[in-house]
């Protein structure tokens, strides 16, 4: 795949030509609804032949040999150029191309049929699927899921399905909940045996244990839940995982990270999931979603003290509309990259693209005069996510959430990697 960042004035007909592909090419990868509707700084996927390249305005070897996860001397090889400095927009290049091998996960929140639909869609890029959610209950008994659609979707895939756990809901943050069952050595134990039991009914694979709001006082009491859940599950041939809030220190204060123990995390279960995302926040100031310049300082804590096959990166793929200028507590509206897409274009917004956060934005008046502003994922800044789980070595990545629809982002993965089929 190609990335295009469209100009004003330019037509699908002659991006084309430039890429010798035709229109219908470029609408059915990026579903372009109304195939001539374009906006300048909206970036398209573009299916060029396997190893080449197509050299951007501005771009230089450097770049094109990271985006590939190749070398200059390479590129330089393949194409026998006599002045490597010396490359102009448009130029084809042949590209040596390696794609590294990577697990990839994904969550879903809708569940029975719908889920299972959402999981058959991307099916083919995914090697675990994380149903959101089991909570536990003060006594340590579980709430049902209605997961056996989802179940047979992900055993039709060749998908890993792993059981996920957690403490809050929508109108509870859960702090005293985890400490209730944490403080516990009996309530541990039953919401262990829970476990084991729906795991051994349904035909799950692992564990994923999202305990958030966790007081910093039951840190240690986390942890040895951690340790009794590897101890318990690991001889039954399950393993254990940890959703890990985006932490830069082990000093960091506040509810949502001292009781995240990434060493210890690290240390105890076999893999973590990084939630590198929420920073632009529902009812927060409008901002990226996931800025890549505050997603690396987590990473640069995170390969510290947790070994790098066991990281897996946070990756939201959904889009915020706020209202501006922010009101506290007025809630953003979520929807997927495609109908941000068709808003921008709808109200013919120029897309700019924030090079520091690595993220597309746009602003637009709406019917009843009200200003909006939106962050939103592109094809720019999945590639961008991409090259850093390449530039960090890490496990492979992990999506919250399946339900927006984001074709960009699966072509792109399947282009950078290869992804890791387990069963």
């Amino acid at each position: 795949m190609q990335i295009h960042v469209v100009h004003t004035g330019e037509t699908l007909w002659m991006i084309s030509q430039r890429y010798g592909v035709t229109v219908t090419q470029i609408v059915t990868a990026n579903k372009l609804d109304v195939p001539n509707n374009l906006v300048p700084g909206m970036a398209l996927v573009i299916p060029t032949a396997p190893g080449t390249h197509f050299v951007q305005p501005g771009e230089n070897l450097w770049e094109i040999a990271r985006r590939y996860d190749t070398t200059i001397q390479e590129i330089v090889r393949a194409n026998q150029l006599q002045n490597p400095s010396m490359i102009l927009a448009g130029m084809r290049l042949t590209i040596p191309v390696y794609k590294p091998v990577i697990d990839v996960n994904a969550y879903t929140i809708n569940t029975g049929e719908t889920g299972a639909r959402e999981i058959q869609e991307v099916g083919q890029y995914l090697t675990y699927w994380m149903p959101f959610v089991y909570s536990v209950q003060e006594d340590g008994s579980l709430t049902t899921l209605d997961d056996t659609a989802m179940l047979q979707s992900a055993n039709a895939e060749r998908i890993v399905p792993v059981m996920t756990i957690t403490n809050f809901s929508a109108t509870a943050a859960g702090s005293g909940l985890a400490h209730t069952v944490l403080s516990s050595s009996e309530l541990q134990e039953k919401v262990l045996n829970n476990i084991l039991s729906v795991m051994k009914e349904k035909g799950y694979q692992g564990l994923n244990i999202d305990f958030e709001n966790v007081y910093p006082a039951d840190r240690n009491f986390y942890n040895q839940f951690l340790q009794r859940a590897v101890d318990k599950l690991h001889p039954e041939g399950y393993f254990v995982s940890s959703a890990l809030a985006p932490k830069v220190s082990s000093e960091q204060q506040g509810v949502l990270y001292e009781a995240h123990d990434y060493e210890a995390h690290g240390k105890i279960v076999d893999f973590v999931v990084l939630m590198t995302y929420e920073w632009g926040y529902r009812f927060g100031p409008p901002q990226a979603i996931s800025p890549l310049n505050q997603i690396k300082r987590v990473l640069d804590y995170a390969v510290t003290v947790i070994p790098r096959d066991k990281i897996l990166f946070g990756f939201q793929i959904y889009a915020r509309d706020w209202l501006v200028p922010h009101v506290q507590g007025q809630e953003a509206e979520t929807f997927s990259q495609q109908e941000a897409l068709r808003r921008a274009i709808q109200y013919g917004a120029p897309i700019q693209y924030d090079l520091i956060a690595q993220s597309p934005f746009f602003r637009y008046v709406d019917a009843q005069g009200r200003d909006h502003e939106v962050w939103f994922e592109d094809a720019r800044s999945a590639q961008a996510k991409f090259t850093m789980v390449k530039d960090y070595k890490l496990r492979g990545i992990s999506y919250w959430v399946l339900g927006y629809p984001f074709p960009q982002n699966w072509l792109l993965l399947e282009d950078n990697f290869t992804i890791r089929k387990r069963v």
